[in-house]
């Protein structure tokens, strides 16, 4: 059985800070107690809008925590620059609109400007390795894989947050991804929208090597406690790898 990655997203708590305007609670806090609860690593969204991570946020889990960190971003000169002063050790580009509520579907690769290629090649110059964020989709990822991108973040919100009955064709959908990605040589991994009740089908797919949950585990930690949500969430995803 090969390790399945589990990164959490900390952006949510952030949320929860920046709702009164104080420093409580505390992302860099929350980054440690999932590490300690058995997160691999840590990923931060840092918005054009500053909604929720900062940009001292980022800088303090970089040279505060010992576990990676997964820096989300979108592919703009801004971001770029950013990242290539602080050197995260992975990077993923995600398509951003300042008036969404969160990440809406896939990044377009294949309509997308000369300066998304220019962003995958001065992150991987600066050490960084590349994802991006990406709907399962054949000509997507062949396209991800072509301006130089190492993994590939397959967009699960559509199994997840949709119809039941429809989530047999959609796993069906991201299986295909997660073999079209192996097949371009490139890493695949998976998340948005998982819970407790859907990441297991992920995790069971061996072409999947990271999952990064977010929003359900910030949420879910109201009832549990953060550690002991990560701990639960944790167990799923290693019960459904090992079956």
């Amino acid at each position: 059985m090969t390790h399945l990655d589990f990164s959490v997203n900390v952006d949510h708590v952030a949320t929860l800070r920046n709702a009164r305007g104080g420093a409580f609670p505390c992302p860099v806090e929350a980054a440690r107690i999932v590490v300690e609860a058995g997160a691999d690593g840590v990923t931060m969204h840092l918005r054009e809008d500053r909604r929720h991570i900062r940009d001292r946020d980022v800088e303090r889990v970089r040279a505060e925590i010992a576990a990676p960190l997964n820096f989300e971003m979108a592919a703009t000169e801004e971001m770029v620059a950013f990242a290539e002063r602080i050197r995260p050790p992975y990077c993923c580009l995600v398509p951003e609109k300042r008036a969404e509520l969160t990440t809406e579907g896939g990044l377009d690769v294949l309509r997308a400007g000369p300066f998304l290629h220019e962003a995958v090649q001065r992150l991987r110059a600066a050490g960084v390795r590349v994802s991006i964020f990406i709907e399962a989709d054949p000509a997507q990822i062949e396209a991800a894989a072509r301006i130089g991108a190492q993994a590939i973040e397959l967009h699960t919100g559509t199994y997840a947050e949709g119809p039941v009955a429809n989530r047999a064709a959609q796993l069906a959908r991201l299986k295909a991804g997660a073999l079209a990605a192996r097949a371009a040589g490139l890493l695949c991994h998976a998340g948005h929208g998982l819970s407790y009740d859907t990441v297991g089908p992920i995790a069971a797919m061996p072409e999947v090597t990271e999952v990064s949950i977010g929003h359900f585990l910030i949420s879910q930690s109201v009832f549990e406690g953060l550690g002991a949500t990560v701990r639960h969430f944790r167990a799923i995803m290693d019960e459904a790898r090992a079956a």
